[in-house]
C-alpha cells in the first residue's frame, strides 16, 4: 500500500493541503484514501438518530449505509486506540492513502508549516519528513515548496511513491 502523510502544527495549513491533493491527484486519475488523526473526541453521528441510539445502547459497531455511502462507526469503548497499521487494514484498495496527522509513524511525510504560528518545524528534527510546504521561504535540508503550490507537492508525493 502506498502512503504519505501530511503533517504539521496546529493551524498549519494540513487540511487545506490534504483536499487540495486529493482533488489534484484524483484528476490525474490516481484512485486515492485517505485517514484523518484526530486528538480529540469526535462524534459523526447525531443525538436521536437511529444509528447513534444504536451506539447509546452499546453496539460496539454500527454500520450506517444508503445506495451512496456506507460508514462504519466503531465504539472503542475499553478499547485502546487502534494503530494506523490496524486501520489501514480496513481500507479498500487505492492507488494512494494520504494520512493527516500520526506525525510519530514512520511513513514519509510533507510538513504543512505556517510562518505566523510561530511553531517550529518538525522536519529538521524528523527524518520521516521528506519535505516541508511552507508560506515563506526557508533554508532546510529537505525539499521546500510553496504550501499553495498544490502542483508541484503532488508531483514530489507522486515520485516519492512511484506512481509518476
Amino acid at each position: 500500500m502506498r502512503l504519505y502523510g501530511i503533517v504539521g502544527w496546529k493551524n498549519a495549513g494540513k487540511t487545506g493541503l490534504m483536499e487540495r491533493l486529493v482533488t489534484e491527484i484524483t484528476e490525474r486519475g490516481f484512485s486515492v484514501s485517505t485517514v484523518k488523526h484526530a486528538h480529540h473526541a469526535f462524534d459523526v453521528d447525531h443525538q436521536g438518530k437511529d444509528s447513534f441510539r444504536h451506539r447509546v445502547a452499546g453496539a460496539t459497531e454500527v454500520l450506517l449505509a444508503s445506495r451512496n455511502r456506507f460508514a462504519l462507526m466503531h465504539e472503542l469503548r475499553d478499547e485502546e486506540e487502534p494503530s494506523l497499521a490496524d486501520l489501514l487494514t480496513r481500507l479498500g484498495p487505492v492507488d494512494l492513502v494520504l494520512i493527516e496527522g500520526y506525525k510519530r509513524d514512520g511513513h514519509p511525510k510533507v510538513e504543512a508549516h505556517r510562518s505566523v504560528t510561530g511553531n517550529p518545524l518538525i522536519a529538521p528534527e524528523d527524518p520521516t519528513v521528506r519535505a516541508v510546504a511552507s508560506d515563506t521561504p526557508l533554508d532546510l535540508e529537505v525539499p521546500v515548496y510553496d504550501l499553495n503550490n498544490t502542483v508541484q507537492i503532488a508531483d514530489f508525493i507522486l515520485a516519492e511513491v512511484g506512481l509518476c
